[in-house]
Formats: C-alpha cells, sequence, structure tokens
C-alpha cells in the first residue's frame, strides 16, 4: 500500500488491530483540520463509538457504505444508515458505526465556519448526526468518490479530495461568507480552549449573550456554551489518547492506562476530576476508563492522533 509522500503512516505495536492510519498534508488551511485515510483487513468485526468533537465530518467509504446509527439497537438494525458519502454536523452524543472486518476510506475534519463553502449551506442546516452526503454535495461529490475508488494511492487520493474542495471554496465567493461577529467569537473560543466565559466572549465581540447565542445557534445549530463544552471535552480526549499511546508496554499489557485525570482536568479547564468524568459520560455513554479500554487497540494503532489543531 502506498502512503502519501508527507503524510504519516500510524503503524500500532505487534498486539494492535491490523488498522493503518494515513494522515494527509493540511493544504486547505482552516477549511480542515484534518484529513486521514483509513485501510483495515481481518481485524474483528465491532461496533465503534464515533464521539462528539467541534467538527463536522466528511466520509468517503471506498469499500461498501459505512453503516450505523444514533444508538447501538440503530446501528445493528433495519434502520441503520447506509451512506457511501457521510456529512455529519455537530452532535452532542455519540455515534454508532459497525465496523466490518475490511474497509478503506477517506474521513475529513471540517472547520463548522466552511461548511457554507463546502457543503453549501451553514452548519446549523446540517443533521447533527450522519447524513446523506451524495444528496447533500450533488453528483460533482459522487464522480469524487468513483475517482478516489479508481485511484490506486494515497497521494492521489489526497491530491483529488484537495482539488475538489478548493474548488468548491473558490465557487461559493461571498456566499460562504460568515458574519464577523461568529468567526471572531470561534477564534476567541478556539485560543482559549473552550475554557473561557461566555461573558467574556461576548464583550470581546462586543454583543450581549443572548445576541451572541442566536447568531451562534443561526450558524453552527449550537450555542457558544455547548460548542465550548465540546471543545473541552476534544482537548481531554485528546490527552487522555496521548498519554494512553504513550504507555510503556508493561502498562498495556497490564490493561492499565499510564494518566493522571485530575491533572488532565485542571489543564483542560474543568473545575476537577468528577467534572471531567461527567462530560466523558456525557459525550461517550462512558467512563474514561471504560471508553480507554473500548479502544486501547485504536489509540495504539494511530487513530485518535488525526491531527486536528485549533485554526479559526
Amino acid at each position: 500500500m502506498a502512503f502519501a509522500e508527507g503524510s504519516e503512516r500510524a503503524a500500532g505495536p505487534p498486539t494492535a488491530a491490523p488498522y493503518e492510519f494515513v494522515r494527509a498534508p493540511r493544504t486547505l488551511g482552516a477549511m480542515v483540520a484534518s484529513t486521514v485515510g483509513y485501510r483495515s483487513e481481518d481485524a474483528a468485526p465491532q461496533l465503534h463509538r464515533g464521539l462528539p468533537a467541534p467538527w463536522l465530518t466528511l466520509i468517503f467509504s471506498l469499500e461498501g457504505p459505512v453503516v450505523g446509527g444514533d444508538t447501538p439497537d440503530q446501528a445493528l438494525g433495519a434502520q441503520a444508515y447506509r451512506e457511501e458519502i457521510i456529512v455529519g454536523g455537530l452532535h452532542q452524543r455519540p455515534a454508532y458505526i459497525v465496523q466490518p472486518s475490511r474497509q478503506t476510506g477517506v474521513q475529513l475534519a471540517v472547520h463548522p465556519l466552511a461548511a457554507r463553502a463546502l457543503f453549501g449551506m451553514p452548519t446549523a442546516e446540517l443533521r447533527q448526526s450522519a447524513g446523506d452526503g451524495a444528496s447533500i454535495l450533488g453528483r460533482p461529490a459522487v464522480e469524487v468518490h468513483e475517482r478516489l475508488r479508481e485511484s490506486g494511492s494515497w497521494d492521489g487520493r489526497f491530491a483529488i479530495l484537495t482539488g475538489y474542495l478548493r474548488q468548491k471554496a473558490e465557487d461559493s465567493g461571498r456566499r460562504a461568507e460568515v458574519r464577523p461577529e461568529v468567526a471572531e467569537a470561534w477564534r476567541w473560543m478556539a485560543c482559549h480552549r473552550g475554557a473561557g466565559s461566555l461573558d467574556a466572549m461576548a464583550r470581546h465581540v462586543a454583543l450581549s449573550r443572548r445576541q451572541l447565542t442566536t447568531l451562534f445557534r443561526r450558524e453552527v445549530g449550537a450555542g457558544p456554551k455547548q460548542v465550548s463544552r465540546l471543545m473541552r471535552f476534544e482537548r481531554a480526549r485528546q490527552e487522555v489518547a496521548s498519554a494512553v499511546a504513550e504507555e510503556p508496554a508493561a502498562g498495556r499489557a497490564a490493561g492499565e492506562a499510564a494518566l493522571d485525570l485530575s491533572e488532565i482536568a485542571a489543564r483542560c479547564g474543568f473545575y476537577d476530576h468528577s467534572h471531567l468524568v461527567r462530560d466523558f459520560q456525557h459525550y461517550t455513554d462512558l467512563s474514561p476508563s471504560g471508553w480507554i479500554a473500548e479502544e486501547r487497540r485504536n489509540i495504539q494503532a494511530g487513530g485518535h492522533r488525526n491531527g486536528e489543531e485549533w485554526d479559526t
């Protein structure tokens, strides 16, 4: 399998699941926080828990549809969605994906304020859970999907996607503009990594709390407090994943996570350890230790080190 020049292949230890993750160089600025190619062969089928994040999701699945749902029962039942191109909005609860033994695709983390430019509509108009990307993006996305299938390298796939998205952004022109107060509030929030107060944010953009909340909901479908909370959780989740990824082999064998949740909570702007645990339970339906146990193999294979950055 060819890996893109300048991208990073995440190779897990011998005991990791047979997953490969390829991170593309960032070529679309702040619009796309990360682009990750993924591939698995002969992996044990499982129900994957997709966590909320302060990004939109764009997936091109190259070996059959992605099967999932808002609950485990939906994902495993007749009402599951089955899409080869997925566009997902901001969501506050986990989504559930049925992962087969063999899969290949590309997943992008898209900035919510880039939805007008790349998807032709504000984030607020997207479904919170996975939506039919082909219907949202139209025939050009279907053609891109076919080209991705035909490409034999990650280099080629990333180039196809970059060209497609860059052209969409150029074609959207002024229709993609976002209210400057919303853009600046997002920038302020990202600089504070979700730990700043709503009052301070509103003062920064010279709006009342109510005005700022109204504009935010109109653009992204969630208030600034909800987005701040998502950003704070995302930072904590990344720190937890980094700590697990850096565990010594002995710690992995013992099934113990070498991390201090109280320390992570303090760094990420939570009141205390219990506050972090409550947010983990809200966004994952699991405790931090439960999530680590479920995702350890993916973390060790590099699946949670996707390179998202806090650009505005």
